[in-house]
């Protein structure tokens, strides 16, 4: 029998650490061709506000370099190109191809050329030299990652001194909200990924994740931890989102 430090969670599921990246790019093989309209069904379009809220965040001005990691479908990837402009670089990176094809569309559909490029990476591992990026992004990202630890240090590492990292993903939601949000989550969720995506597991497994992954406090721990200053997070809809911001100096 596998122990405890060769196992990880899939959901609420106990599956050997090997096997969690295969699961998790199982999950988004499928979902990847409707994964923009499901975010908008799911959020009732509150992920584009959340997402407003990050990019204000980040301040990203032109000139800079930015990686937008676990980017998806490059929602964050386009709006960063047109800021940074012609003399800035952003690098829209995923584990997943699936999903890295919808960005790719996405930004050629966008205009977005000459200053974006896009990576097949394992965040555990980012293989881009020290001190690249002004800033990095991952929104609903972290909570996929088997070792959110080095995942963590990996991106504190690539920063440049004085840059900044944005960790946008659900969260706890306050007391009050955690009844009708539980119901919604594994009642309603699951159903709009049969209805629209054909897919209710995998939507299920979302509900699951968000519930395994830490709470603000505690990812605000593990930034310190992973090296990262002047750590602070947002609430965001009563806390169903959070935004982890650190600094590397």
């Amino acid at each position: 029998m596998p122990s405890k430090d060769d196992t990880t969670h899939f959901g609420y599921r106990t599956v050997d650490t090997g096997e969690k990246a295969s699961l998790v790019r199982g999950v988004f093989d499928s979902v990847a061709s409707r994964y923009d309209i499901m975010n908008d069904l799911m959020s009732g379009g509150l992920h584009r506000v959340w997402k407003h809220f990050t990019i204000a965040e980040a301040s990203v001005r032109p000139g800079q370099c930015v990686l937008d990691l676990a980017g998806g479908t490059g929602d964050l990837a386009l709006k960063f190109a047109r800021l940074v402009g012609k003399d800035g670089h952003v690098v829209l990176a995923d584990i997943n191809a699936a999903m890295l094809e919808e960005g790719r569309r996405r930004l050629i559909d966008g205009g977005v050329t000459g200053n974006a490029s896009i990576a097949q990476v394992d965040a555990e591992a980012l293989p881009f030299e020290d001190c690249s990026f002004h800033c990095v992004t991952m929104a609903f990202g972290l909570r996929n990652v088997t070792d959110k630890a080095a995942a963590l240090r990996s991106i504190c590492r690539t920063l440049k001194p004085g840059g900044k990292a944005l960790i946008l993903e659900f969260s706890k939601p306050v007391e009050a909200l955690r009844p009708a949000y539980d119901t919604y989550s594994f009642k309603v969720l699951p159903l709009l990924g049969k209805w629209v995506a054909d897919d209710e597991d995998s939507y299920r497994y979302l509900a699951e994740s968000i519930r395994m992954h830490p709470d603000q406090e505690t990812l605000k721990s593990m930034m310190e931890e992973a090296g990262f200053e002047r750590c602070r997070y947002h609430n965001l809809t009563g806390g169903i989102v959070a935004l982890h911001v650190g600094h590397r100096l």
